[in-house]
């Protein structure tokens, strides 16, 4: 009697758990019609997971190593082994590391790219990954939206031509993620003078809920001008922690400070997630 009893209660436990499991899929699921932003923790580099309210996912950048993977974990359901789309601002290692692992274990529809060519031995082996992979790369260019929920796109501003042959910050990808009233401005490593062209080409429809602060917060972007015209609520900057540029520089905080932008850093204050219900944006900072 006593046996039965014991097998009984280990039943109840094991139906619990998988409950628990259950309602932890169910709860995670719903989401309510809110948008996520992460900026990951990555150190040096940037990595940005997106999940639409619908589930669709995207991530913008990959970090310099595969440990970008451990903090993609923290934000993404244990039980998920894919991503929609992929985008990889410029091929500068910092900025896709770790989608070569990525690539390599989970199941991806996209990767854009912006067209510059470092021709290093790291960027080559991510391109035969995507290569072998069978994963459709697109070169991104301005008009080009990509549409992650009826609401939510993101819409690339840069490049508006062949970058081939410059800079991979010159030639980096510039877009812009909206939902609602609601959006952000991502702007890789690009350069100040990519800033200025945009300001003429688009000038108030620049502004944006947040700012991605260019470059990891280095003097050669954020722009007063740019800033001005993104005029955003505040800003997030992804650095890595005493790293060996500097950054982010005093004249990227000076500027921010000077049009009254609270900002948040990586290096300070981790992950940080950013949720959108359309019509405003909260943040979070992990522990």
């Amino acid at each position: 009697m006593q046996k039965v009893a014991h097998i009984r209660l280990i039943i109840l436990a094991i139906l619990l758990a998988v409950t628990t499991v259950l309602w932890g899929v169910v709860l995670r699921e719903s989401r309510e019609g809110i948008l996520t932003i992460a900026v990951l923790d990555v150190g040096q580099g940037d990595a940005i997971y997106i999940e639409a309210p619908n589930g669709r996912q995207m991530l913008i950048d990959g970090g310099p190593t595969r440990s970008m993977l451990s903090e993609l974990s923290e934000v993404m359901p244990w039980y998920d082994r894919s991503v929609d789309v992929l985008l990889v601002t410029n091929p500068d290692k910092d900025h896709f590391g770790g989608f070569i692992d990525l690539l390599k274990s989970y199941t991806v529809d996209a990767v854009f790219e912006s067209g510059t060519f470092p021709g290093t031995q790291v960027y080559t082996e991510l391109e035969k990954t995507i290569a072998d992979t069978g994963v459709k790369k697109i070169v991104a260019r301005r008009g080009m939206t990509i549409w992650l929920d009826r609401d939510v796109t993101l819409s690339i501003l840069y490049p508006d031509r062949d970058v081939s042959g410059l800079s991979s910050n010159d030639g980096s990808i510039v877009a812009r993620l909206s939902y609602g009233n609601t959006s952000v401005m991502l702007t890789g490593d690009t350069t100040s003078g990519v800033e200025k062209w945009l300001t003429r080409l688009d000038g108030a429809d620049l502004k944006s809920t947040v700012l991605k602060v260019g470059h990891h917060g280095s003097r050669t972007s954020t722009s007063p001008e740019f800033v001005g015209f993104v005029a955003p609520e505040f800003a997030v900057i992804s650095d890595g922690a005493r790293n060996r540029y500097g950054h982010p520089h005093k004249e990227t905080l000076d500027t921010l400070t000077k049009f009254n932008v609270p900002v948040f850093r990586t290096d300070l204050q981790g992950t940080i997630v950013m949720h959108s219900d359309g019509e405003r944006v909260t943040i979070k900072v992990e522990p």
